[in-house]
């Protein structure tokens, strides 16, 4: 009699070969329980999966940890194939939304509990909180049972099961349930019909009257799906007509080839109704589904957390309607009951409960304001401070849980000119350091190795270079006001006419003037980067600093860009470019500012280029790196940063001796004033001089006339009288 379907390979591994068998003598090999991604009837044909792929259950796992912002999970799964025929589609899935898996554990399905509580006991010694069980359910009730021995199901954790546990939940003893208590599970959802529940009830009293010294369970999903594929072949075998043939086989080598083996297949892949577990229906020979149910387990009993869909994501509740957003927020599931009676959405990660502190890098290759480290002389331990180290202590104070730390020198013995940032950074890479802090600036090839911080300093390259005092500081300034725009021909005319040197004008000229002797005192020498390179200007770096990168990008000669220490930036910038210094030093706005506070008036920073900033480095994935960001943002919105920063940079009082040479720069004194001096005395001389010679004239005017008149009175007297002539003589 010829084999015409075989049905039943329960597990993945009997289902490779099954499935090999019947893909030679072409009979169907239908499977309602191996679900490993590893078989596909892309390569076996004659395999049909009336089940769902472990690799549906992926995207719903994936939404799951993104809604509650989990950025590590360690997968812990059995060694077979149906445990590792997940792992690599999870891994690209998480990777997909920055979730990392910095450690696999797998259990063998012969280890001891003994053996299985030191793989937790190693899992303890991580920080990561986050587990996903992929097992079968017999291996999966032992890792739970175990996993609260070890206090690994109390507050903080989180345990994710797929559905080859949870497809079994219903069939477990009430201990294991117990030790369940808090953890999530996935399984796909099946609807509640008459059909469902009548079939329920009916295998219940089949089980008792076979069993009557156990008490029945819930049937698991597995019962169902036997029930739909047995029924689905039926209405196969039903369309295609097949009837059992003796020796009408053919064979292929030393197996038999059933005949009508294509046509049953076809009949089986096309088959559609609705079964106990959801509408039936095969497509690339495995069964369809609609959506999963996330439960919570609570104490004896599961409890329906919400729904994941394909378009819809995460939801309450199951919705018809296609418009709905995808969701991937904790907002629309309803409230879990973490391990431990929690109520309260754990982090995702401890720190060890080995004791292990968490190992801060530090340097002593930078600014001693920005970090310095030095020894204990009592105890030994790294002792640092500066302004980076009071950001980093402050940040950790900030944050809503207690991070144990403790320094650890990088380089220490070696000269300061064989270590490097990237060298100190790299050490997070590779694990000698949980986080590097200092003057470190955000790079990209950095962020290709670790994960930073926000930056915790202003971001930017600047140039710094010389101020001059304002060509037009002089006498004549106080002419400009009377020149401006804002004043009419009238106004000018007026104040000019009238007023002379005693001015005395609306507020607009005081604003003016004032403006003038002030703020527009000094200048910079230098105002753009091009003209350095258009006058073909030395240009000075902080050795070992990356600008030097920068400043070829700008097209700068080689020749021309000097390697500067920060201690010779005053005497380069003082001697010029043609003298064989600098016209300028190009930096970072953190060290910029940190050299300006020590030079106020001397020098002034011009912005150039963005960059950004100062931060700390985490390793890879770090669940740090979300909160220690959001405390430095809490601190800049705050009045910490700038306290820090008054500390550390602005309270340098700014005493440099060359100062005193330049207070003129800052404040008025005679030589502003020596030819608004010399004019008014000039006019003043002028009018004095005028003034004396009108009234030396007019005195010499009024000595005239008075010696004339007295002159015309002496010739008077001395004159000799003619009588008048007689009345009518003729004259």
């Amino acid at each position: 009699m010829t084999v015409e379907a075989i049905i039943g390979p329960q597990k993945s591994t009997q289902a490779v070969i099954v499935s090999q068998i019947g893909n030679k003598s072409q009979v169907p090999v239908i499977t309602f329980s191996a679900t490993s991604p590893t078989l596909s009837s892309l390569n076996v044909p004659y395999f049909v999966r009336t089940t769902i792929n472990d690799t549906a259950q992926v995207k719903t796992i994936t939404s799951l940890i993104q809604a509650y912002g989990w950025r590590e999970v360690v997968p812990i799964y059995e060694d077979t194939d149906f445990g590792r025929g997940i792992i690599s589609y999870l891994t690209d899935s998480l990777q997909e939304i920055d979730v990392q898996i910095p450690y696999r554990s797998f259990i063998s399905i012969s280890s001891t509990n003994d053996q299985i509580q030191k793989e937790l006991y190693k899992l303890q010694t991580m920080q990561t909180r986050v587990f996903i069980v992929h097992m079968s359910s017999s291996m999966g009730s032992a890792l739970f049972l175990n996993a609260k021995k070890v206090r690994m199901m109390s507050e903080g954790y989180v345990w994710i099961m797929t559905n080859g546990v949870t497809n079994m939940i219903d069939s477990f003893n009430s201990s294991v349930i117990r030790a369940m208590s808090g953890a999530l599970g996935i399984r796909l959802y099946m609807p509640e019909t008459e059909e469902l529940d009548n079939f329920t009830t009916r295998w219940k009293n089949s089980f008792q009257e076979n069993n009557p010294q156990e008490i029945s369970s819930e049937p698991s999903i597995y019962v169902f799906w036997a029930y739909d594929t047995i029924y689905a072949l039926a209405m196969a075998v039903e369309n295609v007509g097949v009837q059992a043939q003796s020796g009408n086989s053919t064979t292929s080598g030393h197996l038999p080839v059933f005949p009508n083996g294509p046509q049953l297949l076809q009949a089986l892949l096309h088959i559609k109704f609705p079964g106990l577990s959801g509408n039936f229906q095969l497509i690339d020979g495995q069964l369809q589904y609609s959506a999963f149910e996330i439960i919570n387990v609570i104490g004896r009993g599961i409890r329906n957390i919400g729904y994941w869909r394909e378009k819809q994501g995460l939801s309450k509740q199951l919705l018809d309607a296609d418009n709905k957003t995808y969701s991937t927020s904790p907002q629309d599931l309803n409230p879990v009951i973490w391990p431990g009676e929690s109520i309260i959405v754990p982090k995702g990660w401890e720190i060890p409960v080995s004791g292990r502190k968490l190992r801060v890098g530090v340097v002593n290759i930078s600014f001693s304001e920005f970090i310095r480290v030095d020894k204990d002389p009592l105890t030994g331990a790294n002792k640092a401070i500066g302004y980076a180290v009071d950001v980093f202590e402050e940040a950790i104070k900030k944050l809503p849980y207690s991070v144990p730390f403790e320094y650890e020198q990088f380089g220490e013995g070696l000269q300061a000119s064989m270590v490097t940032f990237n060298d100190f950074v790299f050490q997070v890479y590779i694990g000698n350091y949980d986080v590097a802090i200092g003057d470190i600036t955000i790079r990209y090839n950095r962020t290709l190795y670790v994960d930073f911080s926000m930056p915790y300093t202003d971001s930017g390259v600047a140039m710094i270079v010389p101020v001059k005092q304002a060509e037009h500081k002089n006498a004549l300034i106080f002419f400009k006001p009377l020149e401006r725009e804002d004043l009419s021909v009238y106004s000018r005319i007026v104040a000019i006419a009238s007023a002379g040197f005693l001015l005395i004008l609306t507020s607009s000229y005081t604003a003016n003037l004032t403006s003038m002797l002030t703020v527009q005192n000094l200048q910079p020498t230098v105002t753009d980067i091009n003209d350095l390179i258009k006058n073909g200007d030395y240009v000075g770096y902080e050795e070992g600093s990356f600008v030097q990168g920068l400043l070829l990008q700008l097209h700068f000669d080689k020749s021309k860009i000097k390697s500067l220490s920060f201690d010779n930036f005053t005497q380069e910038l003082d001697k010029g470019s043609a003298n064989g210094g600098v016209a300028a030093i190009v930096d970072e706005v953190p060290y910029i500012k940190l050299f300006l506070a020590k030079h106020c008036n001397l020098y002034t920073m011009i912005p150039i280029h963005k960059s950004a900033g100062f931060g700390f480095a985490f390793k890879k994935g770090s669940p740090l790196v979300p909160d220690i960001s959001q405390a430095i943002l809490n601190m800049i919105d705050g009045d910490e940063m700038m306290r820090i920063e008054k500390t550390w940079i602005e309270d340098q009082n700014c005493q440099d001796s060359s100062n005193n040479n330049n207070v003129g720069s800052n404040s008025l004194h005679f030589l502003s004033f020596w030819e608004l001096f010399t004019f008014n005395g000039a006019i003043s001389i002028i009018s004095l001089f005028v003034f004396a010679i009108i009234l030396l004239y007019k005195k010499w005017h009024t000595t005239t006339r008075v010696t004339n008149l007295e002159s015309g009175s002496s010739q008077e007297g001395n004159e000799t009288v003619n009588p008048s002539p007689p009345e009518g003589a003729i004259s």
